[in-house]
């Protein structure tokens, strides 16, 4: 069935054993699949290998190791059989791979991210520390369905107890070099001298272990709230379907967090693998991601000396326009990229951006010296600088935003779905500017469509309107049938509704106009 073959994309593969698209077999035909990739591009170093918390990642890991013993790989695995965040599997290849040109280092990520409990995931970062290309993850999806269609013959695998033996696979400290490296990227003696009361919530998730060695070596006011590492999650709050979600962007899963605010001048969250952040302000709340974004660009770029005036600032086209007004308000370049973190792997590394960040609360920026800090999300980094906001400027991350929208305008901002069929996913998904036939958006003249982003001219999947005080895009879902409309207005929540009823219109004439391929 399609819904059980391998679909590696930038995420890696995802899906739940209950319906047979997260097994033993797509493990074993994945890792093989990667073992293979690796090879063809001469990537020869050692595979750097972690896991979150979900059920399915200690089963997973097991049977990635017994294919990667058998292949010779030289793996390195937790010294202490730990989670390891994504953020810090980017760190460890990023450091080995530091001036060689010669027997790189990669990595597999074993997470679902903040998918429900029954979830599995498998992704890979190429020698970049990156989330891989599309040409990595079609090559590595199709050789995998392969392998399952043919019963996993070519597979090569061994027992894990012999597999813990082999001379390949090595015990590794993950958590010694990133703590250690964490004051090259925040100004953690700051935090310290300032006394911030911080709280913090893992959420179970793999970040958990990493907080007690970082409080105790920068003596900051830490506190974890919520220790706790249990598969079925059940110290979770719902999320808004009733389901169990590890997503510390949505303020029904961060009830608990935001309930102990007032113990706190900052305190914040990250999902199961740690690439995301939840901000919760002692003033304020639970921070939108966007608006946390904006506050980190407007602090980052004015307090970081040392990075270049070049520098910019990458957010993705689905971002809030807060960042495009804070970006010229600080005399900074700003690239608009589609959606997904690897668009700004190259501008990491090479420093030409200074900040990536995406609206589902994603987010990496360079070290204090403006060289590479991660190619893949940090949900840690945005937590800890939340500190260093607070105790730099005297006020905290919301405070801050409030006085940046006093200069810039307040948006409103919002993500809805609409319901479109397979078709009309496939129309969406390929629609160009010239077959949308509106000139006006709420009350104001169209100035922009766009079907490609701004600042890489790739397609962003969809399609993009832009007004002087308002915007949409609309791109199709992957996975359910609907499509997604990204909407926002500097004006009022009548007009962003107003925007948000307008896009649906136009959307929906257009899908009645053009005929499927």
């Amino acid at each position: 069935m399609p819904s059980q073959r391998v679909a590696f994309g930038t995420s890696g593969h995802r899906g739940s054993a209950f319906n047979n698209a997260f097994n033993e077999d797509h493990i074993l035909a994945i890792t093989q699949a990667i073992c293979l990739y690796r090879a063809s591009q001469g990537t020869d170093g050692p595979l750097f290998i972690g896991k979150d918390t979900h059920a399915l990642s200690e089963p997973a890991l097991v049977s990635a190791i017994e294919v990667l013993a058998a292949n010779g790989v030289e793996t390195m695995i937790d010294d202490h059989e730990g989670y390891t965040p994504t953020p810090v599997i980017s760190h460890a290849i990023l450091g080995y791979n530091h001036k060689r040109t010669s027997g790189l280092a990669d990595g597999i990520v074993i997470t679902p991210s903040h998918n429900p409990p029954p979830d599995g995931g498998f992704k890979y970062n190429p020698a970049n520390g990156g989330p891989a290309d599309t040409d990595a993850t079609g090559w590595i999806e199709k050789t995998a369905n392969d392998f399952i269609k043919a019963k996993l013959k070519g597979v090569k695998r061994m027992p894990y107890e012999q597999a813990l033996k082999a001379a390949c696979i090595h015990r590794h400290d993950y958590v010694t070099p990133y703590v250690k490296d964490l004051d090259k990227v925040v100004d953690l003696e700051a935090i310290r001298v300032a006394g911030v009361k911080i709280g913090i919530d893992p959420l179970g998730g793999a970040a958990v272990h990493f907080w007690a060695p970082i409080i105790e070596r920068y003596k900051i006011d830490a506190t974890v709230v919520n220790p706790a590492v249990d598969p079925t999650f059940r110290f979770m709050t719902a999320d808004w379907d009733g389901k169990i979600r590890m997503d510390c962007s949505s303020p029904y899963a961060m009830k608990s967090l935001v309930a102990m605010r007032k113990k706190f001048d900052i305190a914040f969250a990250n999902d199961t693998d740690a690439d995301r952040h939840g901000i919760v302000a002692g003033s304020f709340g639970l921070m939108n991601p966007n608006h946390y974004l904006a506050t980190m660009i407007a602090y980052l770029f004015e307090n970081r000396p040392k990075w270049k005036k070049s520098s910019a600032v990458g957010k993705t086209v689905v971002s809030s326009g807060i960042i495009d007004r804070v970006a010229g308000k600080i005399g900074r370049k700003l690239v608009e990229v589609p959606v997904g973190f690897k668009w700004f792997v190259d501008g990491l590394i090479d420093g030409s951006f200074g900040f990536g960040g995406e609206e589902s609360a994603g987010a990496s920026f360079l070290r204090r010296d403006g060289t590479v800090w991660t190619t893949d999300k940090d949900g840690l980094i945005p937590g800890l600088l939340a500190a260093e906001i607070t105790a730099k400027t005297g006020r905290d991350p919301a405070e801050n935003f409030a006085k940046l929208t006093k200069k810039l305008g307040t948006p409103f901002y919002e993500r809805i779905d609409a319901p479109a069929t397979g078709e009309q996913k496939a129309i969406l998904k390929k629609l160009s500017p010239e077959q949308v036939q509106a000139k006006e958006l709420a009350g104001e003249p169209i100035t922009a469509i766009f079907d490609k982003a701004p600042g890489n001219k790739a397609a962003i999947g969809g399609i993009k309107v832009v007004t002087e005080n308002g915007w949409f895009a609309a791109r199709p879902s992957g996975t359910e049938d609907v499509y997604k409309i990204y909407a926002e207005s500097f004006r009022s929540e009548k007009h962003l509704h107003a925007i948000q009823e307008e896009a649906q219109a136009l959307i929906g004439q257009t899908f009645a106009s053009i005929k499927p391929a």
